[in-house]
């Protein structure tokens, strides 16, 4: 029987994909840090192993662990809780249970639904096999992190009851010295409630692929900020109405990691609407198909010849060495060719028809002019022998076959793929596609004028940077924008600007006036006037941090409510430019029905060293470029401070770096989200 002090656990990972290559899997660093962490000394992780998502191999794995003499008392699985087809370690694990365990369950859903909606799409499953207790946890390592640190404290009491310790002797001193032992109470309120607490006791910068639960930027080591209330006891923005003495004292928004701000963007933009059909002509570039595309002909739609040479009829033995007449001309033109025999050839031209009855082609370098007559060919000696048929011809239907895919659903018209070539070659006149979305774009503040207007500035006074430069990149990526103009630090203006912008937009792109101050009544009117959803109202980044994402209930054409969605972007130019590319163009992707929204990302090689900032992770505005060997290498554009205007100049990549103490050496590899064109060196 275990004592309080020498709990042990294994960590079973099911996935398929780290099975081939455990370098891959990130879950159970994640789950040794809890352990650690949150654990209170009291577990021992003894062994990790990797297994297929294959019922067999989660059976044998965890039946190794928990039926011997001497069963680990914890063992946790992550991955394979979902609804995809090869999602088994529910139905794996609860085979071999002898107890449920649904309080577990419901711990750790509690807590995951604190925070999502999309928790109900996790399956866990609980209970005691023998003496060892099983909690299966999601793949992602932030929902598997959070899933167990919902329970995590929960735990030890469990697994000794499990272990066959007296049950008198361990509730001995009642409810409260329990929860007392196990550092929780009534205070908690709920498990949601303890996880969200025990996060408060360490530092987190986990920036996972997306799961069920909530991430933070935060680091409460030694000098940190000192918080006596939680945020969620001011949960809406500022209300203009009770005067700037009233306003906050700091955002009510919680702080977002990049990777949790993503998942909510995906989560609530709108799906793609379906246009009607589109015709196949160079205005199709960049629309996506919103159907798989079928051939309406086959390619070639005749035989055809593949060189310049002779059409000729072979016969039974292959030998076509000799003088044969030349009966015919086939060019690549309409018209059809008499009849060819056995005995005679057809001059052929490359991509013309092979005439009745020609069974090969001879290339015209296997042959010799025999004779001539009027300055046209009469006779050509042939020099060829072994000939089979069919050589040198495309067959109807060889390129394409009619009836087969050509395009999938999802897939982009490109100017350079040949996609608009392969429609038009096939039949395809017409192609349904999805609407693009219609882009808006808004500046607000009293000190905002235009950038063209003449004469120098007054005191205070800013020209617009902000609005031109989203304008041109929204264009630039093949959207359609509506240039809204500038709104003034009004309550009621801003409201009526962003009614009218609504009524003609898809997205709306505003700047400036989502940070705390008593005129940034972005976020108030979103929430109070209009009736929206603020979804985050800051992000653990740098530069960008105020950047708010929010939609808003309106009515379409036909008197259907539809949501439309607002991005309230920093003032600054970089914050600006930044957050674009990293939110809204994911979003206006998402809208348009490409499946791999946002940035491409690339590893790139820093060519310099490059600071930290030592609270948030940065997107450093860099030139991306080849070298002579092959190499991605990235320059800073040279001072990053979000006002700072030239840090955009030649910049055609977001360095993704991390926050940390010391710089980024050169030779480091990051990741890179490419904007623009990456040059050469060379």
């Amino acid at each position: 029987m275990s004592s309080p002090n020498s709990l042990t656990a294994a960590i079973l990972i099911v996935s398929t994909t780290a099975a081939k290559d455990p370098s891959t899997d990130a879950a159970d660093a994640t789950l040794r840090d809890v352990f650690e962490k949150d654990g209170g000394g009291q577990w021992a992780v003894t062994e990790s192993k990797i297994v297929s998502d294959v019922v067999t191999q989660i059976n044998k794995q965890i039946q190794t662990w928990a039926d011997n003499d001497t069963p680990v008392n914890l063992i946790i699985t992550t991955g394979g809780t979902g609804f995809a087809v090869a999602d088994h370690t529910p139905e794996a694990v609860s085979a071999l249970l002898h107890k449920q365990a649904p309080g577990l369950v419901h711990g750790m859903l509690a807590a995951s639904l604190a925070v999502t909606p999309f928790a109900m799409m996790s399956r866990p499953v609980a209970g005691v096999r023998n003496k060892t207790v099983i909690i299966t946890l999601p793949g992602s390592p932030k929902g598997a992190r959070e899933n167990l640190q919902a329970v995590i404290k929960m735990l030890p009491h469990a697994c000794l009851q499990a272990a066959g310790l007296d049950s008198r002797t361990l509730h001995k001193g009642g409810v409260k010295k329990l929860e007392q032992d196990a550092g929780v109470g009534a205070a908690a309120g709920n498990v949601a409630s303890l996880s969200s607490h025990t996060h408060s006791h360490h530092s987190h910068g986990h920036h996972h692929g997306h799961g069920y639960g909530h991430g933070h930027g935060h680091n409460h080591g030694g000098g940190g900020l000192v918080r006596h209330t939680q945020p969620s006891e001011n949960p809406k923005s500022n209300d203009p109405s009770l005067g700037p003495s009233r306003r906050h004292r700091e955002s009510p928004f919680p702080m977002k990691s990049v990777d949790d701000a993503l998942t909510l963007i995906q989560q609530h933009t709108p799906a793609p609407e379906i246009a009607s059909g589109a015709k196949v002509d160079s205005a199709l570039v960049g629309a996506v198909l919103a159907q798989d595309v079928r051939a309406e002909e086959n390619v070639p739609a005749f035989r055809a010849s593949i060189v310049d040479g002779y059409a000729v009829v072979v016969p039974a033995d292959g030998n076509m060495k000799g003088v044969f007449p030349v009966v015919s001309v086939s060019h690549a033109s309409p018209g059809e060719a008499p009849p060819l025999k056995e005995g005679e050839i057809t001059r052929i031209t490359t991509g013309a028809p092979l005439p009745p009855g020609a069974t090969s082609v001879i290339m015209v370098e296997d042959t010799v002019l025999a004779s001539e007559d009027g300055g046209e060919e009469k006779e050509v000696e042939i020099l060829a022998d072994g000939v089979k048929e069919g050589e040198n011809i495309r067959e109807v239907g060889s390129d394409v076959k009619q009836g087969t895919v050509i395009l999938k659903k999802g897939d982009q018209v490109s100017a350079v793929g040949g996609e608009i070539g392969l429609l038009a070659a096939v039949g395809v006149a017409e192609a349904k596609i999805y609407r693009r979305p219609v882009v808006g774009v808004l500046s607000t503040g009293d000190e905002i004028v235009q950038h063209d207007r003449p004469g120098e500035l007054r005191l205070g006074e800013v020209r617009d940077t902000n609005r031109p430069t989203l304008i041109s990149a929204a264009r630039d990526w093949g959207y359609e924008v509506v240039d809204l103009g500038v709104a003034s630090d009004k309550a009621g203006t801003l409201e009526e600007a962003l009614r009218q912008a609504l009524r003609r937009v898809d997205l709306v792109i505003t700047t400036g006036g989502v940070s705390m101050g008593e005129l940034d009544l972005l976020k108030p009117t979103i929430e109070r006037s209009l009736g929206g959803t603020i979804h985050f109202g800051r992000v653990a980044m740098k530069p960008g941090k105020p950047t708010t994402f929010a939609t808003v209930p309106v009515k379409n054409n036909a008197g259907e409510r539809v949501d439309k969605v607002i991005f309230s972007l920093p003032g600054n130019p970089a914050s600006a430019l930044v957050t674009f590319h990293l939110f809204v163009l994911p979003s206006l992707h998402q809208m348009s029905g490409i499946t791999s929204p946002g940035l491409t990302r690339v590893p790139v090689i820093l060519s310099h060293d490059f600071p930290l900032d030592k609270a948030r992770p940065e997107y450093h505005r860099a030139i991306v470029s080849v070298t002579k060997d092959g190499v991605l290498s990235a320059t800073s554009t040279g001072g990053q401070r979000s006002s700072k205007v030239g840090s955009l100049k030649g910049a055609n990549a977001l360095l993704s770096l991390p926050s940390g103490p010391e710089p980024l050496r050169r030779g480091s590899k990051v990741e890179a989200l490419v904007m623009g064109s990456i040059r050469s060196d060379v």
